[in-house]
């Protein structure tokens, strides 16, 4: 990807990032297609980065760590969108704010279920992922698996 500078969102498009609970994450195979969006949990860094976490062997995670472009689509798969570019951390206050974020967000986190750990991070089975924003798609955008990627 070419252009790798972040860029700030507008008032409203961060109102509508704050407020949704999901994310849906389409990666680039390397062909250059989109894959399947996935919905993921995710969090908001003070300077307006996404954090998400996952298993290190998903797909998603192999084309992150491969250096595939994400594409975010907020709340729906026709949502707000935007391109990105994701990398893993391993910075201890990226995980604590995963750890700390994901209960409060979400019910089932609070309730014990699929909550990130510190354990699960140090462990391996779990991975931080932060996602700086880079290009905001246009409102008609949708994620489309197979399709060419909007890069």
């Amino acid at each position: 990807m070419e252009q790798e500078r972040p860029f700030s969102f507008l008032p409203h498009q961060l109102l509508i990032l704050s407020r949704a609970r999901l994310i849906y994450l389409t990666t680039v195979r390397k062909g250059g297609d989109q894959s399947r969006p996935a919905p993921v949990w995710f969090t908001i860094t003070p300077d307006q980065e996404i954090l998400i976490q996952t298993a290190p062997d998903t797909w998603h995670a192999r084309r992150i760590r491969r250096g595939s472009p994400v594409i975010v689509s907020v709340g729906g798969r026709n949502g707000l969108a935007f391109v990105g570019c994701a990398k893993f951390s391993q910075d201890s206050k990226i995980i604590d704010q995963i750890v700390n974020d994901f209960p409060r967000k979400y019910l089932m986190a609070w309730l014990g279920l699929y909550r990130p750990t510190k354990a699960s991070f140090l462990k391996g089975t779990r991975a931080a992922i932060r996602i700086t924003p880079i290009q905001i798609l246009p409102p008609e955008f949708v994620a489309r698996p197979g399709a060419p990627a909007p890069i």
